[in-house]
């Protein structure tokens, strides 16, 4: 069976140590000429959700207007600070193994399904040296709506294109922290893997088809999956 894996970024894979805060405030400043005080919450959530939350927080009219110039501007402050050092962006206990051990597995693809616009995950990613197994081309960024349950066919439509194979019902696999993880696999009719790395328990996680401590235990489901 082929199965298309799709992994969240933040506190599932790596801890980004505040990165995308950073960013959001140095891009504020320069659309706004004012410092960005608070952002709206994000665990779980795509770029574009929390940008417009975090616009209106901030007291922008009309915010809807400015997120595609604050996601733009975004980009090229990302672009801007590729490489720097000093940057906390750490691989979570177990999630290269775990990534390559699934890499190990014919017919199984590894991608992203995640909140970060698609320059921060790779960012992100390639500082926290998880990007060599995923193909990014597979997958979904949070730039294209705000609601994380639309990522999901967005993902299986980039899966297509790029290997000529479709990852229909529980052929495609959520891996993420997050109840709006588990709520956006069961809305896209996907399996969902919840891991509670991030803030949230694993009595928090219930609804998941397997809900775990960490990501030791990621591999033996999706063994189970391929049968």
């Amino acid at each position: 069976m082929n199965l298309l894996v799709l992994w969240d970024v933040d506190y599932t894979l790596l801890n980004a140590g505040g990165l995308g805060t950073r960013l959001y405030q140095d891009v504020f400043r320069e659309m706004f000429g004012r410092e960005l005080t608070a952002t709206a919450p994000k665990a779980g959530r795509t770029d574009r959700a929390i940008a417009i939350d975090t616009l209106a927080l901030a007291g922008v009219p009309g915010p809807r207007e400015h997120v595609d110039a604050f996601l733009a501007a975004l980009a090229r402050r990302i672009a801007e600070v590729d490489g720097e050092p000093g940057w906390s962006v750490v691989a979570l206990p177990g999630a290269s193994a775990a990534i390559a051990a699934i890499a190990a597995h014919d017919g199984v693809r590894q991608s992203v399904l995640t909140g970060n616009i698609r320059p921060l995950a790779e960012l992100k990613l390639r500082t926290a040296g998880l990007g060599e197994h995923l193909d990014l081309d597979a997958g979904a960024y949070g730039d294209c709506h705000e609601n994380r349950a639309e990522l999901v066919d967005v993902a299986r439509d980039a899966a297509k294109r790029r290997y000529g194979l479709d990852f229909p019902g529980g052929a495609t696999v959520l891996i993420g922290d997050t109840p709006l993880d588990v709520a956006a696999a069961r809305a896209g009719g996907a399996r969902v893997i919840a891991v509670a790395t991030g803030s949230y328990s694993v009595a928090d996680l219930a609804g998941a088809d397997a809900v775990l401590a960490d990501l030791t235990g990621v591999v033996p489901v999706i063994t189970k999956y391929e049968a």
